[in-house]
């Protein structure tokens, strides 16, 4: 911060640049909002969702039921909470062959799957991941919770702007929302309140609302050993927003880690807000799906209810359109009669055909048919996995940019900041010396990425059928396939529990094991036949003491 500036005037001005950036797409966040969801957005401080109708632009709800079935999809496909989405795991993969680091990391990841569940990530996340869906940002914060360790919370677009650092990695959130005098109350304490928002208190006005601004950002004064707030690695700054009192904050704290997640559906350069999405890519066919019901509308009434014209006679007489209502009226039947001023006439079939077109460019943009698959699937074993692979194998590859991005930018860092959570909260159980200090892994087995590994069984498949039809004719042994490889690597594609796996070195041991017994049975068999032969030419004493006659008594030990 610059020595010439209160700490007031750097927010500001920090606050006014970030401003700046953001201001460049909320126009066309307002269009797609209007379009497809308008009661998503905050475009103003105080643009609080009320009753008054929002969606006097939406005629056809198609993107909106579109959007709806995709937000649902990506949720149940990505981290549904109906089924183990993630698995922790040792950086080396040698040491989950040890059961005690193997057994850790199972609980630590069932603790974490627990909290989870108890806290509202789960109603959060599906809110957030519309949002990424409409207008390519998310952003979702992290806190500490006092009951279940941690809360989540989904910010809107245009209530938040968002900054990155040399390594294109957001690391800066400024927030503009509202909060009502009690809620202040409550938060910040008395003290800390504005001499307005006082008064606001002293004339018992609890449900007034005030502007505040919310600063995250990494810290210049960051101290690592220093466990006092303002020396954490991210500082937090919340004041009154328009407050005269230039050196009083509402709060004043920090962060270790990083509190917010915002994912982007795609980024072009260095750009520091999405630039692609479903909602974007889809807003000129979603208007010009609005103007063609409008006009199928238009013509229907028009042909079911024309305007009409008839002579100056019937000028004050009231005319029926009514089935059977009759209307008199003085005139020439011939001449004058009452019929129609224009004739409409329009092929509604190939109108409904064009418009069933452009829905399906909606759909298919926002992934509508795979997100359903995902949806429809019953149980959770790995064939539903290949199934769905097979079936939509083109649209998991053009999805999956978008899961590295969402898995990268939100899931991996959220696991992260719970599990350090959990560490403060002393909630881990001992870990084995061999993971002492190790970084954490995470292995995804949800729907979506079960189903996008499971694409690349189709290889294996080709290739193995291909070593057994060479074999069958023939022309191969098949020593060139190396069977247990491909066993570890299809089983790793499609998600099969480790434990249904026997390791290679338990392998090892056990073929030995057949082996050696294998041989031991050939070294009877023949030493026995050898006594056999012996035996019927009359050449071996078999009740004496040599080579022959020990042996037949070995093979009938062996036999006993």
């Amino acid at each position: 911060m610059p020595v010439d500036q209160t700490r007031r005037d750097y927010y500001e001005r920090r606050r006014a640049q970030l401003k700046l950036e953001q201001s460049s797409f909320i126009s066309h966040y307002k269009e797609i909002s209007e379009h497809t969801n308008p009661r998503r957005g905050r475009f103003e401080t105080s643009d609080r969702n009320r009753g008054t109708k929002r969606h006097k632009s939406i005629i056809n709800s198609k993107a909106t039921q579109a959007l709806n079935t995709s937000r649902a999809g990506l949720f149940a496909g990505v981290m549904s909470p109906t089924r183990p989405w993630f698995e922790l795991v040792a950086p080396d993969p040698g040491l989950m062959r040890f059961m005690p680091v193997k057994a850790w990391y199972r609980q630590v990841g069932l603790q974490m799957r627990a909290i989870f569940n108890a806290t509202n990530l789960y109603t959060m996340a599906p809110t957030m991941l519309g949002e990424l869906l409409m207008f390519a940002t998310g952003c979702m914060s992290h806190v500490d919770d006092e009951d279940a360790l941690a809360r989540f919370f989904t910010h809107t677009a245009g209530s938040y702007m968002i900054s990155q650092n040399h390594k294109f990695e957001v690391d800066t959130v400024i927030r503009e929302y509202e909060m009502t005098t009690e809620q202040m109350v409550n938060e910040f304490g008395m003290e800390n309140l504005s001499l307005n928002v006082k008064r606001a208190a002293d004339r018992n006005e609890w449900a007034s609302w005030h502007k505040v601004v919310h600063v995250v950002e990494p810290n210049d004064d960051f101290r690592p050993n220093n466990p006092l707030a303002k020396f954490k690695a991210f500082s937090s700054v919340k004041y009154e927003q328009g407050s005269n009192e230039k050196d009083k904050f509402l709060n004043q704290g920090g962060f270790d880690d990083f509190p917010f997640y915002c994912p982007r559906w795609g980024v072009t350069g260095e750009d520091v807000y999405g630039t692609d999405c479903p909602g974007m890519t889809t807003l000129g066919d979603v208007k010009q799906l609005q103007i063609q019901e409008k006009r199928k509308a238009q013509a229907i009434d028009k042909m079911v209810n024309p305007p009409l014209t008839g002579p100056p006679s019937i000028r004050n007489v009231p005319v029926s359109q009514l089935a059977g209502g009759l209307t008199i009226y003085s005139g020439d039947a011939t001449q004058n009669k009452l019929q129609s001023l224009y004739e409409v006439r329009i092929n509604l079939q190939d109108l409904k055909e064009d418009m069933a077109r452009v829905e399906g460019r909606i759909d298919s943009a926002y992934f509508v048919d795979l997100f359903l698959a995902i949806s429809n699937m019953d149980g959770i074993q790995p064939r539903n996995e290949l199934e769905l692979s097979e079936r939509n194998a083109e649209r998991l590859l053009q999805l999956g940019p978008v899961l590295e991005r969402l898995q990268g930018d939100f899931l991996d860092e959220m696991i992260g900041r719970t599990f350090n959570q959990m560490v403060k909260a002393d909630l881990l159980p001992p870990a084995p010396q061999e993971i002492q200090d190790a970084p954490l892994k995470v292995e995804y087995v949800s729907s979506l990425a079960q189903a996008q590994r499971a694409v690349d069984t189709r290889g294996i498949d080709r290739l193995s059928t291909f070593v057994g039809t060479l074999m069958g004719a023939g022309l191969s042994d098949g020593k060139k396939f190396n069977g247990d490889m491909a066993i570890d690597e299809y089983a790793s594609l499609v998600g099969t529990p480790p434990r249904l796996i026997i390791p290679d070195d338990q392998l090892a041991q056990q073929r030995q094991a057949e082996a050696e017994a294998a041989q031991r049975v050939q070294q009877l068999e023949a030493a026995e036949g050898a006594a056999r032969a012996a035996r019927d030419a009359g050449q071996v004493d078999l009740e004496g003491d040599n080579v022959v006659s020990r042996a037949v008594g070995n093979i009938q030990a062996a036999q006993q």
